[in-house]
């Protein structure tokens, strides 16, 4: 076929091409494409609104799927649909086994369940392999999800090093959902009646995989177990989440009110107030962050990543100084100052509340720890500003 002008629009030249394809012209230069584009559009531009939507229906989806190099389902032959399915069957069966590993030191029962699956996908595979050699030979194509249009596209979260029990258990749920709507189109589309039958099959099988969890949850993973894994789960997210989170708003809450307060009544200027504050609590929320980080690589301790405790410390510490330096915004100095108290008073019972919480803290002590603590930090506030 000769070269189209890279200088013109990639559509147009496909809708040229298509049409010249269809009705037998050839394309030699510029000119030819015109007149082509001409009779097109003449053609388009008298035919009835439903005739237009069906060309665009038809002709549109070819023309975009052929400038991306991706195939349209519907143009996929059996062959194609099979090794299709022997590839997403295949990876189905590695994420399962990804998720598997990942969870085998902290979660052995649940990792359990992971191999299972994945041995169930690997039935699967071989099964339309055997159907796969019977019709066509040894040989199987290469064509995966990505290289179909209009196919469920996948993030990619196994890699995600964060991902947590219910997110893998979510993600496994989705996997299955898609795979049964693929075996569901793939056995409408096909003649042959082999063919039409396994991939029936897959299709109930992967729509009955709930039902098999549940069996393999039942044999690998009984109550006991579950509740272990949970008490795991809520120590790690306490341990990564909670703890640096609340040592961060404690800090940035109770440290930052000595300097807020004396530079408050020291100078009654409102807006220089909320500078110190702010300064006050962005550098604690910096120092804080990467201390928490640094301190421990969380390896021994089992504590998790040191870049999300530095980001929980950090992140709260400035939220706890921040909260009471804002109301200087507020011209008035003592209708500013009545309002940092307020935001005072709320910011020490919700670290009183979340002690008692996720830390098992009697409310009553952590209360009388936290308020006896922020009330002595705020007198010496007043007291050096006053003075």
């Amino acid at each position: 076929m000769p070269k189209l002008s890279l200088s013109w629009p990639l559509a147009v030249q496909g809708r040229a091409t298509c049409f010249a394809a269809r009705t037998g012209l050839s394309i030699v230069n510029a000119r030819d494409r015109q007149a082509i584009l001409r009779r097109s559009d003449y053609r388009i531009a008298h035919a009835s609104g439903a005739a237009r939507l069906e060309w665009f229906q038809k002709k549109v989806p070819a023309v975009l799927s052929s400038l991306t190099f991706r195939r349209r389902f519907a143009d996929l032959s059996d062959q194609d649909v099979l090794a299709l399915a022997i590839s997403s069957e295949e990876d189905d069966a590695r994420i399962y086994r990804s998720f598997a590993e990942r969870l085998r030191k902290d979660y052995p029962a649940s990792a359990a369940v992971f191999d299972g699956m994945a041995a169930e996908e690997d039935r699967h595979r071989q099964r339309l392999i055997e159907l796969h050699r019977m019709r066509f030979g040894e040989v199987i194509p290469l064509i995966r999800r990505e290289h179909v249009a209009g196919f469920y596209a996948r993030r990619p979260v196994w890699l995600s090093q964060s991902l947590t029990l219910d997110a893998m258990r979510g993600e496994a749920a989705t996997m299955e959902k898609v795979a049964h709507d693929f075996y569901v189109r793939a056995a409408a589309r096909t003649q042959d009646a082999a063919t039409r039958k396994l991939l029936g099959d897959l299709a109930a099988a992967e729509a009955g995989h709930e039902r098999h969890a549940q069996r393999l949850e039942s044999t690998h993973l009984p109550q006991d177990a579950r509740e272990e894994e949970d008490r795991t789960a809520k120590r790690q997210f306490i341990l990564t989440w909670v703890q640096p989170g609340l040592a961060g708003l404690m800090d940035g809450s109770v440290s930052t009110l000595a300097p807020i307060f004396a530079t408050a009544f020291a100078t009654q200027n409102t807006w220089t107030t909320f500078l110190v504050g702010a300064a006050a609590s962005v550098g604690a929320g910096i120092s804080m962050g990467f201390t928490e980080a640094a301190h421990d690589d969380g390896v021994l301790s089992g504590r998790g990543s040191p870049l999300k405790r530095g980001f929980a410390s950090g992140i709260m510490t400035t939220i706890g100084g921040l909260g009471h330096a804002l109301p200087y915004l507020i011209p008035d100095f003592w209708t500013a100052t009545t309002l940092a108290m307020i935001v005072v008073f709320v910011e020490l019972w919700a670290i009183a509340w979340i002690q008692n919480r996720y830390m098992e803290t009697p409310f009553l002590r952590a209360a009388l720890q936290v308020v006896v603590g922020g009330a002595l930090v705020f007198a010496a506030g007043v007291l050096i500003g006053g003075g």
